[in-house]
C-alpha cells in the first residue's frame, strides 16, 4: 500500500474559546472550532461563503493554545485530516 499524503493548513478565526481537558494519562488536549471565509463573484455579484472546521491540539501545544487564544483570535494551523 502506498503512503498517501495527508496535510491540511487552515487560517481562520476561533468561533468560541478553546476547551482544555486532561485525559486519564495526564495528556492535555484542546478542542477548537475555526471559521474560514471565502469571497467569490457569481453572476457579477460578490458573495461570501463560510466554512467551519473542528480541530484538536495535544500536549504542550494544547496548553499554550488554551492560555493565549480566545474567541475571534486568528489562527494558522496545520496537521492531518481525520474523518
Amino acid at each position: 500500500m502506498a503512503n498517501d499524503l495527508n496535510i491540511v493548513s487552515l487560517i481562520g478565526r476561533l468561533t468560541r474559546d478553546p476547551e482544555l481537558k486532561t485525559i486519564g494519562s495526564g495528556t492535555s488536549l484542546c478542542k477548537i472550532s475555526i471559521a474560514n471565509n471565502r469571497s467569490y463573484t457569481s453572476g457579477g455579484e460578490k458573495r461570501e461563503e463560510v466554512n467551519y472546521f473542528n480541530a484538536t491540539a495535544w500536549g504542550k501545544r494544547a496548553e499554550v493554545l488554551a492560555q493565549y487564544a480566545r474567541k475571534g483570535s486568528q489562527l494558522a494551523i496545520s496537521g492531518s485530516l481525520k474523518q
